[in-house]
């Protein structure tokens, strides 16, 4: 077994530019090479996505373990942990979010795993990227959420929100100008240190797999940290081994390589 693998526990991936492709899908190759290394590792998820809406793109590999909507959920089995927002927080959310960027679009994931839209996407848009969810005009929307995201093309005006709201963790996708709020402390590398003490493991014995800035921290708190090709340069930056990307297999690349390939001889 290559070095990087030895000691090693988890595998944990990202959803959008990681484990999926550009088409909302994950490959044969690299399904295939996911389910050879089931048994030797945990297979996990850990994504910006609710849960429902994760699975609906993970149900081929079935993971041991999934945290979701930016690490506000974990589920490990029959445990599952939860960091939500208020009715009365989601509420003054929206509101501020109104008050500074003006009638913009809008998500919510709530307590209850509904996925919540103030726009209606194209129909294909809808099908590949945001799966089942309820349209509301968010006006008068005061649900517990796990997670808000409010798109903005401003980034100044993005960072007036961020400045306005001190509770809440405000993370820039690198996909496009959509940023997600959390509870202040509520993220992916914050579930991670939860997750891992839930299972009995260290975050050293985790390889985690990630493209986006929402990533970055979980590739620097994990004992290996692999960005993938497509990711920014800030991203890789923060990774210790840089592979290729999510359209090219380079998930199913690596594992063959480092892990897989060794494994069978």
């Amino acid at each position: 077994m290559n070095e990087l693998f030895k000691g090693k526990r988890m595998l944990l991936f990202d959803l959008d530019g990681t484990l999926l492709t550009s088409e909302r899908k994950i490959s044969e190759r690299t399904l295939e090479a996911l389910n050879k290394c089931r048994g030797g590792f945990l297979i996990g998820i850990c994504t910006s996505r609710s849960e429902p809406n994760s699975m609906r793109f993970t149900g081929e590999i079935s993971p041991d373990c999934i945290i979701s909507s930016g690490g506000a959920m974990i589920r490990y089995g029959d445990n599952v942990i939860t960091e939500c927002l208020t009715a009365d927080e989601t509420r003054n959310i929206i509101a501020v979010i109104r008050s500074i960027c003006g009638d913009v679009n809008i998500t919510a994931d709530t307590a209850d795993a509904e996925y919540y839209r103030n726009f209606i996407p194209e129909e294909d848009v809808l099908e590949k990227s945001w799966g089942d969810s309820i349209y509301d005009d968010m006006r008068d929307f005061d649900r517990p959420a796990l997670k808000i995201c409010f798109e903005e093309t401003n980034g100044d005006t993005a960072e007036k929100v961020s400045a306005a709201l001190p509770g809440c963790d405000c993370i820039r996708f690198t996909d496009g100008y959509w940023y997600k709020l959390t509870k202040a402390g509520i993220t992916k590398e914050s579930a991670i240190e939860k997750l891992c003490s839930v299972i009995g493991i260290t975050v050293d014995e985790v390889i985690s797999f990630g493209d986006d800035l929402a990533d970055a921290g979980m590739l620097r708190l994990c004992g290996t940290g692999v960005a993938m090709g497509n990711a920014p340069e800030e991203v890789k930056r923060t990774a210790d081994i840089v592979i290729g990307g999510n359209d090219e297999d380079g998930i199913a690349d690596f594992l063959s390589a480092c892990f897989l390939s060794e494994n069978n001889t």
